[in-house]
């Protein structure tokens, strides 16, 4: 129990690693031999390595594996046609806003995205795909995924907007302090999301021990019914 703490704290200093601090130091010393666009190419490439690796160690497949692998090739792609630093800003700003997109229309057909994760991610505990399926979606637990659907929107909005106020405010000479405040940013909306999933596990725990009271009865009373026959 003792080292779940220590886990938690490395793998946000890893995060801050390879999603910021290598990256800010690219940036920085690669600007000068390299140019800007190549510069923030590279740049790239830790957060892409350590995605990658996060993916094989947790082993993340089916829809949360499928989302991560196609977001890296989508968005590397759309770095490489960019063409320029600035325009590949841009163009990370209109991916964002495509994938925010993306998140409201499941939103509106009821289809959260968030609740597939959850599905992968109980499967990964040993629950059946199905069963997950049927249980989140069931009324009362169903409402929080829409409710982190939401949170997941209203993220995709406001990076994108800090983004395209940072590039008009610093410009392309900001790219840096750009990469800082939209990992500060990530983390916070991470936090919600991780508090509202807590929520979520806490519903669903009390809603199987519900279930399994009210059926407990029902067992009861065809045992008498057996024996009285």
């Amino acid at each position: 129990m003792a080292k779940k703490p220590q886990s938690n704290k490395n793998s946000i200093l890893l995060e801050l690693l390879f999603y910021a601090a290598l990256p800010y130091i690219i940036w920085n010393f690669g600007r000068e031999p390299l140019g800007d666009y190549v510069a923030m190419l590279l740049s790239t490439v830790p957060g892409i390595v350590y995605t990658l690796y996060r993916f094989i160690v947790d082993r993340q497949f089916n829809i949360t594996g499928l989302f991560i692998l196609s977001s890296m090739l989508i968005g590397t792609t759309v770095d490489l046609l960019s063409g320029s630093a600035e325009q590949m800003i841009i163009n990370g700003i209109y991916l964002g806003l495509f994938y925010t997109f993306i998140y409201f229309i499941l939103f509106v057909v009821k289809r959260p995205f968030t609740l597939y994760i959850a599905v992968d991610f109980a499967y990964l505990q040993g629950y059946d795909r199905k069963d997950s399926r049927t249980l989140f979606f069931q009324k009362g637990i169903f409402q929080w995924f829409q409710i982190i659907q939401t949170v997941f929107i209203i993220r995709g909005l406001f990076m994108a907007g800090l983004t395209a106020f940072l590039l008009n405010k610093y410009g392309i000479d900001g790219y840096g302090d750009m990469l800082i405040y939209k990992k500060v940013a990530g983390w916070i909306f991470s936090i919600i999301v991780m508090g509202l999933f807590f929520n979520i596990n806490n519903v669903i725990q009390k809603h199987t021990k519900q279930s399994e009271e009210n059926k407990q009865p029902e067992t009861e009373s065809s045992e008498v019914v057996t024996e009285s026959v």
